[in-house]
């Protein structure tokens, strides 16, 4: 698995691409329709202001947010070799880090517990699974809980008991 990382604006805090190319590969393993070891995409850690373009552009919604994901589509009317070769190729996401430290700081979770949380929602995206339906967000939201666990990451969904602390919210990307 390659994970290539564009950090397109100040990343300080946020953990090295080794580290969240590991995350990316126990996210992979775990889904249900688990790419090949050849699988590639693309991470671009970006500011508030490319994230709202982003946003924008691919979503028609005003302002940054966390997580954008953009699942690889192949050309139409590509001959069978070169569909071969990118047939590995999952997509790019995006990660708004100035918002990925606000939500972090809101909800009262480290700043590495939300990012991996991050990174494995825009992942399981790539794969397919969306949270559109309440079924089928039930059933992301689970596969989510079990790999962040598998990283040794609390669950993501969990609601605090502690009055003080903001109940842990859904990254805004759909």
């Amino acid at each position: 698995m390659l994970l290539h990382v564009e950090r397109a604006c100040a990343a300080d805090g946020l953990p090295d691409d080794a580290t969240l190319t590991c995350w990316v590969k126990v996210a992979l393993a775990h889904a249900d329709s688990a790419p090949s070891d050849a699988a590639e995409l693309g991470l671009r850690i970006i500011d508030d202001a490319e994230g709202a373009a982003l946003n924008q552009r691919y979503r028609g919604k005003p302002g940054p947010t966390n997580v954008l994901s953009f699942p690889f589509e192949a050309p139409p009317g590509l001959p069978p070799e070169a569909a071969a070769e990118l047939a590995g190729q999952l997509g790019d996401l995006a990660i708004c880090a100035p918002v990925l430290r606000r939500e972090a700081a809101e909800q009262g979770k480290p700043l590495t517990a939300h990012t991996a949380h991050l990174l494995v929602h825009g992942t399981l995206h790539l794969l397919g699974y969306d949270h559109l339906e309440s079924a089928d967000a039930a059933g992301m939201e689970a596969l989510e809980t079990v790999i962040l666990a598998a990283l040794g990451f609390p669950p993501p969904y969990e609601v605090s008991t502690d009055p003080t602390q903001h109940p842990i919210q859904a990254p805004h990307d759909e």
